[in-house]
This record gives structure tokens, C-alpha cells and sequence, in this order.
């Protein structure tokens, strides 16, 4: 069963927009001498997992129409 992709609103996009980047913040500051290494790796860790939990969520609890318009996912 192939199920077309819903057309996201602005909103959305940026919601989405925003969850990917802040992946990265801990790891950007650590780079730039912000936060230590040590300290950047445990905010990149916590925000991986906090996405895996999301994710799991969102593929074992929704339905596939809701599943694809959650706006915190993986694009």
C-alpha cells in the first residue's frame, strides 16, 4: 500500500526545520570552545535519544496518515 506524502504548511516545515538543526547546537558549540567536548557529547547523546524515543513513538503508536504528518520526524 503506497501512501502519498502530505503537503506540510509552513508551520510545519519550521517545527521541522527546528527539530534538525537543534540536533546539531551541542556539537556546533562544542566546536566553537562554547561548551566542552565532554559537555557537547552529552547534549548530542540526550538529543539522540530524545529523537529515538520520539520516533519509536511515532512509527509503533500512529497511524501511517498521522505518523507522516507528526511534525517531529526525520524527513
Amino acid at each position: 500500500m503506497q501512501v502519498d506524502a502530505p503537503v506540510m504548511t509552513s508551520a510545519e516545515r519550521l517545527i521541522l526545520v527546528v527539530y534538525n538543526l537543534t540536533w546539531w547546537v551541542p556539537v556546533l558549540l562544542a566546536v566553537l570552545g562554547i561548551l566542552s567536548f565532554w559537555a557537547g557529547s552529552l547534549g548530542f547523546v540526550t538529543i539522540s535519544v530524545l529523537r529515538a524515543v520520539v520516533n519509536v513513538c511515532r512509527i509503533n503508536a500512529l497511524p501511517i496518515e498521522a505518523a507522516q504528518r507528526f511534525p517531529l520526524r526525520s524527513p
